[in-house]
Parts: structure tokens; C-alpha cells; sequence
């Protein structure tokens, strides 16, 4: 199994909990209806990884985001995020009426940061996401359509978390293309506290 970092300590998430249009720019950049519900989709333990594939065949699109990591049932630790997408299959998915786990739950697309402890106020956590040194996405909490504690609860009335799973909170307007040999970096910060970075150059 795939494993992440917290505090120093590997962990085996079961699984990724992911939340779709929960930005409202987001939503408006992909010409996307707001949703009348939390759009909920899981990503695999496989899906997991430490570096960043540019697509071969078709193209990904980066999603950064804030991402926690449940413990007793609670958000204990946190990180950075990024959910990688095949757009243009995406696309043609949701047109059909089809599931996204083609577009969304495939090998290595989801890599993250170390995780943290997080032990304040999830209301003040914000993240920033930069390409070659320039800032393309940032957002938090006050953002959110649906708020960290919103979804987990909405993800428990039909999913059971184990310890170490991780819950993907969405991503701000600004996604685009993935490209071989971009820098990446993404910043979580509680307020104007720096807590946890992580940094990948494109494969």
C-alpha cells in the first residue's frame, strides 16, 4: 500500500475522500452548474503518489488543495494536495452521464505534502500553489461552499473512515495543464503561519 508522512511517521490512507465544486469561481471557470448537494468521489490508495506525471497520451490538469488527514474520526492533520485530472476525459464522462474514475481515480494522481498536526482553528487555513515561481491558485476556508467539517459529516452518512484516510476539501479557481520540468510548490497557512509546504518538479 501507498503511504504519506505525518509527523514524521508513514500512514496507509485506505482511501481519499474527495469534494468536487466546492469553489464557486472554480465551478464557474469549467462552466459547471453549482451543485444542490456536496459532489463526493473517492480516489484509491494506489491513486497515491510523491511525484508529479505529466500526461503521454492525454493531458492532466493540476487541482491544488487543501487535504486533512482523519484520525478517530476527526481532521487531525493536514497537508497540501493535488487532485490530478484527465480534463478532456472528464469532459466526455460527464457528458455520457458515466462515473469521473477514469478522469480522476487513476495511478499517481493524487500527490501530497507532509501532513502536520493541526490542532487550531480550521477555519483559518488557507493554501497558495505556485508553477515556476508565479501564484496560479489560492483559497480557504472562508471560500468553501461546503466546509471541512460539513463534508466529513456528509461523507459519513454513507462511508466509513478509517485512521489515516485523507479528505480532499476542493480547489479554487486557476487549474491548468500539467507540464514536464514545472516547479511546483504548495504552501498551507493558518492565518499568516507558514505550517506545511511541499514541493515537486514535473516528470
Amino acid at each position: 500500500m501507498k503511504s504519506v508522512s505525518w509527523d514524521g511517521k508513514a500512514v496507509y490512507p485506505s482511501k481519499i475522500v474527495c469534494i468536487g465544486r466546492n469553489y464557486v469561481d472554480h465551478i464557474k471557470e469549467l462552466d459547471n452548474e453549482v451543485p444542490q448537494e456536496p459532489v463526493i468521489f473517492i480516489k484509491p490508495n494506489s491513486a497515491i503518489s510523491n511525484e508529479i506525471h505529466s500526461g503521454k497520451s492525454e493531458a492532466i490538469h493540476f487541482e491544488g488543495e487543501i487535504t486533512f488527514l482523519i484520525s478517530s474520526g476527526e481532521l487531525r492533520g493536514v497537508g497540501f494536495g493535488l487532485d490530478l485530472t484527465k480534463r478532456d476525459l472528464q469532459s466526455r464522462l460527464k457528458a455520457k452521464g458515466l462515473p469521473w474514475e477514469r478522469a480522476k481515480a487513476f495511478d499517481r494522481s493524487a500527490v501530497f505534502s507532509d501532513f502536520v498536526t493541526f490542532n487550531g482553528n480550521v477555519s483559518d487555513l488557507r493554501m497558495d500553489l505556485h508553477i515556476n515561481g508565479a501564484l496560479v491558485q489560492f483559497g480557504g476556508h472562508d471560500l468553501m461552499m461546503n466546509k471541512p467539517a460539513q463534508i466529513l459529516n456528509e461523507a459519513r452518512s454513507f462511508i466509513s473512515f478509517e485512521d489515516g484516510d485523507l479528505l480532499m476539501t476542493g480547489t479554487p479557481k486557476g487549474v491548468g495543464s500539467v507540464n514536464a520540468g514545472d516547479k511546483y510548490l504548495g504552501k498551507i497557512f493558518a492565518k499568516e503561519k507558514l505550517i506545511v509546504q511541499g514541493s515537486w518538479v514535473v516528470k
